[in-house]
């Protein structure tokens, strides 16, 4: 493994130039590997891990008995550390592959349509659904017994196609922070994100936004809505936290500095909204994330 400048690992994997996918099954009682990051796609799965505390990005959360994430961006950090877990035999299974594994030319077929959206998707790190995870625990068993290369390859792909019709996973890292692949279809959502990611040091107003896709603000809210799940402030929020969460991380910019940098208005609104998003405070999240890059 080597490091970067910034003082995250970037690990070297075992994955082979002649391998397809590299395939691990860990018992483990200790979580104290380093936050870092690879090149290659990975998906993880954690059985018994109740407690472990995940970092994907800017999203800490503890986890429960089971899950199931995969990362696909080369720079988002991630780890799992020991948190509040207190069990003493956890099973870790751990999948990567290469990004070639399937070029772009093949994800833009019919057939693999759903497995590319769930790439792009994951380039924030994606958390499977509780049921998605129990079926998936079951492929990654079949794969681990499977002695054929071309076999497994098949199983892999099953594993990758079930993953992807999975309409309860929900991505992890912020927008801002993990700068994504934005990955709607549709042309009026992609010019609203655009203008949000170029403007959202600014004040943005809703009339703004609905006369850049040609709507009228009633009509532009529930059409936000309806196609990304949130409303428009909320959108701009994740965006303007992403961005505040990595300049937490990569700058020694007081507090006061990064929240009027990243569109807030005032540090007493920005310390609530961080809170509500991140459960913990701006200084909070800036000190346990400079204390698990000096594990390396």
């Amino acid at each position: 493994m080597e490091h970067t400048s910034l003082h995250i690992i970037r690990e070297i994997t075992p994955l082979s130039d002649k391998d397809c996918f590299y395939l691990v099954e860990r018992r483990k009682n200790t979580f104290d590997y380093p936050i870092h990051t690879h090149s290659v796609y990975e998906l993880n799965f954690i059985s018994g891990g109740r407690g472990v505390r995940r970092i994907v990005g800017d999203s800490v959360e503890l986890i429960g008995d089971k899950e199931l994430v995969l990362v696909t961006k080369s720079d988002l950090e991630h780890t799992w550390q020991q948190g509040e877990c207190q069990q003493r035999d956890v099973r870790e299974i751990t999948l990567q592959f290469a990004p070639d594994l399937l070029p772009p030319i093949m994800l833009q077929k019919n057939q693999f349509l759903s497995i590319g959206h769930m790439f792009t998707r994951a380039q924030s790190g994606l958390l499977f659904s509780h049921d998605v995870t129990e079926q998936a625990e079951t492929q990654l068993n079949e794969i681990l017994t499977i002695h054929d290369g071309f076999d497994q390859i098949t199983a892999l792909m099953k594993l990758l196609h079930s993953l992807s019709l999975d309409d309860g996973a929900r991505e992890l890292a912020s927008t801002g922070f993990a700068a994504a692949t934005e990955f709607t279809d549709s042309r009026r959502v992609k010019k609203v994100d655009q203008y949000l990611r170029e403007h959202f040091r600014e004040e943005v107003r809703l009339k703004d936004l609905a006369d850049l896709v040609g709507m009228s603000e009633v009509g532009f809210s529930r059409f936000f809505r309806m196609r990304t799940g949130v409303p428009m402030s909320a959108y701009l929020i994740n965006i303007r936290i992403g961005h505040a969460t990595r300049l937490l991380i990569d700058t020694t910019d007081n507090i006061s500095e990064i929240a009027y940098s990243c569109g807030f208005n005032n540090i007493s609104n920005f310390n609530r909204i961080f809170l509500k998003y991140k459960n913990l405070t701006p200084l909070q999240f800036r000190r346990m994330y400079k204390k698990t890059r000096r594990l390396v």
